[in-house]
This record gives structure tokens, C-alpha cells and sequence, in this order.
């Protein structure tokens, strides 16, 4: 195994750049005149984000705001699961996710990709919530990368760790 080279595919998100974009959202909702009187917010409560709105199509618009902020920051929505609008009294509410790791099942659904389609010689390993694909290539590591960006999961991916 000296001589291999290796890669693991993980999906984790960079919680500092979401928090960025929370704390721009935040700013934009609380300075833009169509927010005005609607009470509008967005913040954390624990590890989820929740946003708030006197109205169904306020809070819509909110989270539409935080989504623009995530993709300006480079995070990917994929990793974003916000839950649908429910009204909370006078309140509209929509509590978003962030998903972390990649789960057994996608794991394996990567794994049995690799299997079926990539060169010969690449292994792949499921670690947890990570997976580790090997190979003596590295130009068959890379055509694996190309194969799982082209799969378009429902689910993150990013690729670190490469040796």
C-alpha cells in the first residue's frame, strides 16, 4: 500500500463561512426597505438556523436571501435542508440544517459507482462518515473525481486529503 495514492470523498461544510453568510443575510434582511414591518430575522437556535417573518412569502424571502449569501460564500445548498414554512402563533418560522457526513447508503452508492465505472485498480473504502479511494494512478484517482462530480448526488461531496 506504499506506493498507492489516495483521496477521501467527504461532505462537510465550512461552518465559519456559513456563519458569515448568516451574519450577512442578518444585515441584509434588517436594512432592505421590502423587510421593513415584517419582522424578519435570521439567526442560530443551537446548531440549526431559524428565520422568522410576519408573513408566509417574507419568510420565503428570507431564506431565499440566506441561500444567495451560501452561494456567494461557496457553500453548496446541497448541504443546506431547510425545513417548510409553518406558522408559530402570529409568526411564520422555516428551520434550516446544515447535513454533515457522508451516510452509509451514499456512501455505498459512491462506492458501488467506483466500482462499476471507474479504471481498474481504484479501491474504495467507506471510514466512517467518509469514504477513501485509492489507486496506483494518480490519473485514475482523478478520472474517479471527475466521475463522482459528473454522479451530481443530492448530497455534497468535496475531495481532501489527496496524497
Amino acid at each position: 500500500m506504499a506506493g498507492d495514492s489516495s483521496f477521501d470523498i467527504v461532505s462537510k461544510v465550512d461552518k465559519q463561512e456559513v456563519d458569515n453568510a448568516l451574519n450577512m443575510a442578518a444585515k441584509e434582511v434588517h436594512q432592505r426597505f421590502d423587510f421593513k414591518g415584517t419582522d424578519a430575522s435570521i439567526r442560530w437556535s443551537g446548531d440549526a438556523i431559524e428565520m422568522e417573518a410576519s408573513g408566509e412569502e417574507r419568510v420565503k424571502a428570507v431564506l431565499d436571501v440566506f441561500q444567495s449569501k451560501l452561494i456567494k460564500r461557496g457553500v453548496s445548498l446541497k448541504s443546506l435542508d431547510a425545513g417548510d414554512p409553518r406558522i408559530s402563533g402570529k409568526i411564520w418560522k422555516i428551520t434550516a440544517t446544515l447535513e454533515q457526513g457522508i451516510s452509509q447508503d451514499n456512501a455505498k452508492l459512491i462506492s458501488k459507482l467506483i466500482r462499476d465505472e471507474a479504471p481498474k485498480g481504484v479501491k474504495a473504502q467507506i471510514q466512517g462518515d467518509e469514504l477513501r479511494v485509492s489507486s496506483k494512478s494518480r490519473n485514475d484517482l482523478q478520472a474517479v473525481q471527475q466521475l463522482v462530480r459528473d454522479a451530481d448526488y443530492p448530497f455534497a461531496v468535496q475531495f481532501v486529503n489527496y496524497r
